[in-house]
């Protein structure tokens, strides 16, 4: 990419042309040193907690996200989400009053998006890079819940990362069938015939409606109670799949 104009030290990273390439190190050093600073303060277990910004807390799945928070809080996990209102909210908000341990990691965006009331701790990055990485770093396993672009970029980063063994024992549940079943069968009769992904990378997913499912599918790979097969991975670590009424496999 070229620019078309002045740009600042968030944007340049971006082009081509860089007179500032010291300055643009040193801001990038800046973004990671801050979120593993952060993540250092978590102390113990944690999950990523992904899901759409733009629903209401009459919603249905916020309802989910926010009993999931509770059950994560109950069974000594930290919540980590991206800070922000909805999906995030709730599992923030689940964790505060089951007295857990609630993390943002928000985001600089074009409109304006403040870290929500429910964050014990929190950072805003600006600068995705960083903050997909933190999200990991500090996280057990995901939860994601439905979401636009910014969700399935976090969901397909993590399935990527398993994919090609850079993180190992890392379960990642899809809440809401409803809404995951259509991307499923999309992998299960495109993807897969086509070559372009293995059995295995469509059999670690679980996909569930059922809190209570979600929180256990994490913890008991957390606490390698699970059946899988990598216990002797560092954490994170990765690998997952469902276990009948408790949540379908694909």
């Amino acid at each position: 990419m070229s620019p078309t104009g002045p740009i600042g030290i968030e944007r340049s990273i971006w082009f081509r042309e860089d007179t500032e390439i010291e300055r643009d190190l040193d801001f990038i050093y800046g973004e990671f040193k801050a979120g593993f600073e952060l993540v250092e303060q978590i102390q113990r277990p944690g999950v990523s907690v992904f899901g759409s910004a733009r629903l209401p807390a009459t919603h249905k799945w916020y309802a989910d996200a926010r009993e999931v928070g509770r059950g994560f809080a109950r069974e000594g996990m930290a919540v980590i989400t991206g800070g922000g209102p909805g999906i995030m909210e709730a599992a923030n908000r689940g964790c505060q009053e089951a007295n857990g341990l609630s993390v943002g990691l928000g985001i600089v965006l074009p409109h304006e998006q403040k870290i929500n009331d429910y964050c014990d701790l929190d950072y805003t990055f600006k600068h995705f890079y960083a903050r997909k990485v933190c999200f990991v770093k500090a996280a057990e396993g995901f939860v994601t819940f439905p979401g636009g672009f910014g969700t399935n970029d976090e969901l397909f980063e993590a399935l990527l990362l398993i994919q090609t063994g850079k993180i190992q024992h890392f379960p990642v549940v899809l809440f809401g069938s409803e809404h995951w079943l259509p991307m499923l069968r999309w992998l299960e009769d495109t993807m897969l015939p086509e070559g372009f992904i293995g059995p295995e990378d469509i059999e670690r997913l679980v996909i569930t409606d059922d809190p209570a499912a979600a929180v256990r599918a994490v913890v008991t790979c957390s606490r390698m109670e699970c059946d899988h097969t990598d216990h002797g991975a560092a954490a994170p670590r990765g690998s997952m799949t469902g276990d009948g009424d408790d949540g379908s496999s694909f």
